[in-house]
């Protein structure tokens, strides 16, 4: 069994590619990941081998990173679907497995527990606010604004997924299809997808990637494979064992965390400690003394936080 995975990133990001790329490697992925980017390159990719049209960095042997210059205008969270979609048709047709990854997860499970969990259906994770009954207004709103176009719930759901990762078998690729449809049919009523967090919750298409997804696993032919918050490290509490999410803001890398701590008595995040963990081995995001104090300012901000908890 082949798989691939692919991101999106720009700017300041690469930090967190390259954590992703480290949690990969040492929980047993080898292969290719394609990140599809836009801006300069990231400075730990320095000597990445050109190509035609692409970019090539040897992480350690038997895993690769394929850098794809992406050039639409959208907003990138928007164009997950369409990436995967032209990953799988121009690069990586070999694979039997794609997924996606934002880049501010890191994986703290073995790989081999994705492959086989994309066996089961196209896999999923439940979002922080994840209680979204079969029976909840925006479901219905969403199938009266989707059924004029001919679209049909197929099974109820009760969990609102995170669209910061999904897992697709090659014999399921259709769901991606569905995905890109939705996001196409939605733009009368969201414009360009140049932003995301339009209007409020109570907006059909407030996060309009994520709507749509959680649509196209309510209206799809395919298998749905799904975990809730412990699948992004999202509840409370603790006991997240697939990945660690960094979601929201500040992200991990830009994070003062004693400051934080003291002004917002909120102390450092599972995924704070998660990147830091994954900041060093084998691409190094930091040189040795800048990465020491990210992690006393880490340790300074996690004993203050629980003196104050």
């Amino acid at each position: 069994m082949k798989s691939a995975i692919c991101t999106l990133f720009e700017g300041d990001y690469h930090f967190g590619l390259g954590a992703l790329c480290n949690s990969l490697y040492q929980r047993g992925y080898r292969g290719v990941v394609y990140a599809g980017y836009r801006g300069p390159m990231p400075p730990w990719a320095t000597g990445a081998a050109q190509h035609n049209g692409y970019s090539e960095f040897t992480v350690a042997p038997g895993f690769l990173v394929r850098f794809l210059p992406v050039t639409t205008d959208i907003h990138l969270t928007h164009y997950k679907s369409d990436f995967m979609l032209s990953v799988w048709r121009d690069h990586c047709t070999y694979a039997d497995n794609l997924f996606y990854f934002d880049p501010d997860i890191t994986v703290i499970c073995q790989w081999s527990f994705f492959d086989e969990w994309v066996e089961g259906g196209v896999a999923v994770c439940a979002d922080i606010n994840a209680d979204m009954p079969p029976s909840h207004p925006l479901r219905r709103a969403w199938l009266r604004y989707f059924g004029q176009y001919g679209f049909e719930c197929t099974r109820e759901q009760s969990m609102y997924f995170n669209a910061g990762f999904i897992g697709v078998a090659s014999r399921n690729a259709g769901f991606l299809n569905t995905w890109q449809r939705l996001q196409e049919l939605m733009k009368p009523a969201v414009g360009e997808l140049r932003d995301v967090g339009l209007l409020d919750r109570t907006f059909l298409f407030h996060v309009p990637d994520q709507d749509a997804l959680n649509v196209a696993t309510m209206t799809c032919a395919e298998a749905v494979s799904s975990v809730g918050r412990e699948g992004m490290d999202f509840q409370w509490g603790g006991g997240g064992y697939i990945m660690s999410h960094a979601a929201g803001v500040p992200k991990p890398w830009r994070k003062k965390m004693l400051w934080r701590t003291l002004t917002k008595a909120t102390q450092p995040s599972r995924a704070d400690k998660a990147f830091l963990r994954h900041a060093d081995s084998p691409i190094k995001l930091y040189i040795p003394f800048h990465l020491g104090l990210k992690k006393l300012d880490l340790l300074a901000g996690s004993a203050i936080g629980r003196y104050i908890r």
